[in-house]
């Protein structure tokens, strides 16, 4: 039988997460403004979710639409506090204006969570070589994902990238989990299951209503219906 999947989901809010959990979700990526493709929530929305729901949370620390890390200290900072107000996993990611990683942004902060584990999110599918990115975060502590839709436009188009770089774990820089998601699609799961993919990311696809709506408990357990046949 093969591993259970890893379902992650986006959660805005307290009902959001309650009904993700609800559904048979594993893990939350904890945001706000999706206008922006999803901000820092506030320390208070952490606390009042992570008082909801006793799945694992991570919080994202991005400050502005884009993946540039702005003001790195102010970040670091806000890292900080919510390291101090509980949140023990996050997501991240920044790359420079030549579309590299921003290595010392990612370090700075990654200083600041202090071990915690962490996602690189899609600024991986912005940048300018992938392999190298990967070879250049490889050892940064706490880092054991990668939040991938193989392509800037989407897992439609990412899915060569997707299945190659599932064929390469273990390897120097891959050794990190790959977990699936950006225009992800129920159809998507077998081809990637059949390669060894064992975790998967979802947002728009667990609010058939969209993002206006809240997260729907059935959409999540359909989700998670489809990862058990795998």
């Amino acid at each position: 039988m093969s591993q259970r999947a890893v379902l992650e989901v986006i959660a805005l809010d307290v009902e959001d997460a309650v009904a993700a959990r609800a559904g048979g979700a594993d893990r939350l990526e904890l945001v706000t403004d999706m206008a922006a493709d999803g901000l820092t929530p506030t320390v208070a929305a952490f606390a009042c979710i992570r008082a909801a729901v006793d799945i694992p949370l991570r919080v994202m620390l991005r400050p502005a639409d884009g993946f540039g890390a702005g003001d790195v200290d102010r970040l670091a900072g806000v890292a900080g506090e919510l390291r101090g107000a509980g949140a023990e996993e996050f997501v991240l990611g920044f790359l420079g204006a030549d579309g590299g990683v921003d290595l010392a942004a990612v370090e700075r902060v990654v200083g600041e969570i202090d071990g915690s584990r962490w996602t690189f999110h899609r600024a991986i599918d912005h940048a300018v070589d992938r392999d190298a990115l990967r070879k250049q975060l490889d050892g940064l502590p706490g880092l054991d994902t990668y939040l991938t839709a193989g392509s800037a436009a989407g897992v439609d188009e990412g899915l060569p990238t997707l299945l190659a770089e599932a064929a390469r774990r273990g390897e120097p820089g891959y050794e990190q989990q790959l977990l699936v998601g950006g225009g992800l699609r129920l159809e998507h799961v077998p081809l990637l299951r059949a390669a060894g993919v064992d975790a998967f990311h979802i947002g728009g696809a667990a609010r058939p209503e969209g993002w206006g709506r809240p997260v729907s408990e059935g959409a999540v357990a359909e989700w998670r219906g489809v990862l058990d046949e795998g």
